[in-house]
């Protein structure tokens, strides 16, 4: 018989950062469904004239597509515009998974902000920009561990919350200060919850991926320059996918990942060989 994940059948997962069409956020909700779960996808409500467009050719529609794809696997798909920055939408968000599922199991803080302006030296950094960057990376992961973390205490179910970081928060390289900064935070924030978190049967992990090939490394172009790039930082030599990203994750919040907390894994073909 094949190998396959158990424990997630009939569960509740929530994943922040789902509507784009190539991205970590997307494969995961996806794979969790797969596994068995209900999902609550969020999204920034972008407009489509902001689509990349492979999105608008394709007929995008952010996370109802994403919602559509899970309800094709069988399993229901709730699609909520949210702001993880914002207490009183993850306030919402919580009171929303509630009303319509009745629980809460699993929880992915996804939601990033895009590259752009803040890959500067500190000394050139808008400090607005530095705010940006850590009020939707880390804050964003603490509003949510905070509200939904309560939840998963209270319902004594256990459960399971994964962060995802970036090996930025390892490696620290020139530019990326908030960033990096917010990352390395969010893999402290996931090992002090951990300890705290146990005593709940709370699972509590971050995943740092490498370079994966998605709409957010657009700016970098692709073609030659790109895979001379791929080849020359990742061992392996290929871009990740979303999908290296989500079986990952599936793992952890499985039962097999039962006795894992407090990590932040590499996921990363290579790049990165610290814990």
């Amino acid at each position: 018989m094949p190998y396959e994940l158990t424990g997630l059948d009939g569960k509740v997962a929530v994943v922040t950062g789902a509507g784009r069409m190539r991205s970590i956020g997307r494969s995961i909700a996806v794979e969790l469904a797969r596994a068995g779960c209900d999902v609550v996808l969020t999204g920034t409500g972008r407009s489509p004239d902001r689509y990349p467009a492979d999105e608008q050719a394709a007929g995008w529609r952010d996370i109802e597509s994403v919602a559509d794809e899970i309800g094709a696997l069988g399993r229901r798909a709730l699609p909520v515009v949210s702001d993880v920055g914002d207490l009183d939408h993850v306030t919402r968000l919580r009171d929303m998974t509630l009303d319509t599922f009745g629980r809460v199991d699993v929880i992915v803080n996804n939601a990033g902000a895009a590259r752009g302006e803040d890959r500067k030296p500190v000394i050139d950094l808008d400090p607005q920009r530095w705010r940006t960057v850590l009020d939707i990376n880390l804050t964003g992961t603490f509003l949510m561990s905070n509200v939904f973390g309560r939840t998963l205490a209270e319902q004594g179910l256990g459960g399971s919350i994964v962060n995802i970081s970036s090996i930025a928060g390892k490696t620290f390289s020139p530019e990326t200060a908030a960033y990096a900064a917010s990352k390395a935070g969010v893999q402290a924030l996931t090992a002090c919850m951990a300890r705290e978190m146990g005593a709940y049967a709370v699972r509590v992990n971050a995943i740092c991926p490498g370079l994966v090939d998605t709409s957010r490394m657009d700016s970098l172009g692709r073609g030659e320059a790109w895979e001379q790039m791929v080849r020359a930082a990742v061992p392996l030599r290929r871009a990740g996918t979303g999908d290296d990203i989500a079986f990952i994750t599936a793992f952890l919040c499985s039962d097999q990942g039962a006795w894992i907390t407090g990590q932040s894994w590499n996921v990363d073909g290579g790049m990165v060989v610290q814990h």
